[in-house]
């Protein structure tokens, strides 16, 4: 039986690790033992609570009630409250998904007290150092024993790191093991698309049924006023064509009256065919992607799951971790430029022969991590 130590701290993570804890618990009982740690960086009953038990996941063993601060600070305390955990628990492996300051505190305390780090979501770059998520996960990858990457680009991004493909096990942090081993989002969209089918559809949101779907959390569009103003512009004028379905972040919401002009937040509050939600809970976003036309995001997680549900996404970032969707042509960058998210949708309403072709692995990417772990372990004992 081989221990792990899995972090988590905000929503996506926790979606994240529903697919690994639920292969433990129908696949690997008898050989993985999960303990979960949530660092609180972001925990509020809507945008946490709800996921763990809509999904299935275990009640984390420890929550730190880190909440929100500044990156030192933020980072700072969960160093300091992870490192306590470890040295009680004495894991096999600390588990990380993604980019979060959580990912980052796991590594730096797991990595100090030579704990090995397994990265899931490992190799993403969006070659944009500006991003403190992009500092987090090249921080992270390079402090990790064992690399699960989700994409081949990604792969190929740690080769080009300097990680070796050719290291053969038992893998240590400075004989790492990478793999391209599929993504576990897709594992879960599959398995959770199919409990959505039997729920109640999302269109009684809106008069009609085809509406474009939107969501917009990221600092740099909800903190800067031109950005959030030229983004709620093009919504504004594409609500003459489709009906809009915003699920609100809290950040989002509470920056609405600050950042946008007067005009502009008077003219969405009184526009009846854009429906601002409370934030929707994980199942509540599949129903949505699923029966939406088109998706308006800056969240990366969203932009898969678009991609899942085979609907068009128009990115509103100046770039992507998720390269492969905007290449084979089901994604536009369109940052947070009115008049390129305006073109967006145009562009996808007269294109239709978009294809999706198969590039998120093959929806068991949690069983594969889950044999890769046990696999090493044996080997590191023998």
């Amino acid at each position: 039986m081989i221990k792990i130590v899995t972090i988590i701290g905000a929503r996506p993570q926790i979606i994240k690790a529903a697919a690994l804890s639920r292969a433990i618990m129908n696949k690997f009982s008898d050989k993985i033992k999960e303990v979960i740690v949530h660092t609180g960086q972001h925990y509020d009953e809507n945008m946490s609570q709800v996921f763990f038990d809509e999904l299935g996941i275990p009640t984390p063993d420890y929550n730190l009630g880190v909440g929100s601060g500044s990156h030192g600070v933020q980072t700072a305390k969960m160093i300091e409250g992870i490192e306590e955990i470890l040295v009680k628990e004495k894991p096999d492996y600390l588990v990380v998904y993604g980019d979060t300051n959580s990912t980052l505190a796991g590594a730096i305390a797991a990595s100090k007290i030579h704990i090995p780090i397994v990265h899931i979501e490992a190799g993403l770059r969006s070659f944009n150092k500006s991003m403190p998520e992009e500092i987090n996960r090249i921080c992270c990858d390079h402090c990790s024993t064992i690399l699960f990457s989700p994409t081949t680009t990604g792969y190929n991004n740690l080769i080009k790191e300097g990680f070796n493909p050719k290291n053969e096990k038992p893998f240590t942090i400075d004989n790492p093991g990478i793999y391209h081993c599929g993504d576990v989002m897709y594992d879960n969209s599959l398995y959770f698309g199919q409990t959505t089918d039997n729920r109640q559809q999302t269109t009684d949101l809106v008069a009609e049924e085809n509406f474009i779907l939107c969501t917009i959390h990221r600092n740099n569009n909800t903190d800067e006023p031109k950005r959030l103003n030229s983004i709620f512009r093009a919504l504004i004028r594409l609500s003459e064509e489709k009906e809009i379905v915003i699920p609100l972040h809290p950040r989002t919401k509470k920056m609405l009256d600050v950042n946008l002009d007067l005009e502009t937040y008077n003219t969405l509050i009184s526009n009846d065919r854009i429906h601002i939600t409370e934030p929707a809970s994980f199942l509540e976003m599949i129903r949505l992607e699923k029966d939406a036309d088109l998706v308006i995001t800056d969240s990366g997680g969203v932009q898969k799951e678009s991609y899942f549900f085979k609907k068009p996404c128009i990115i509103i970032r100046s770039e992507t971790e998720w390269r492969e969707i905007v290449e084979v042509g089901a994604a536009i960058i369109a940052d947070a430029d009115e008049e390129k998210i305006i073109d967006g949708y145009y562009h996808f309403k007269e294109k239709e022969d978009i294809e999706y072709p198969e590039i998120f692995g093959d929806g068991k990417a949690a069983e594969f991590i889950c044999n890769e772990l046990i696999s090493n372990k044996q080997q590191n004992i023998s």
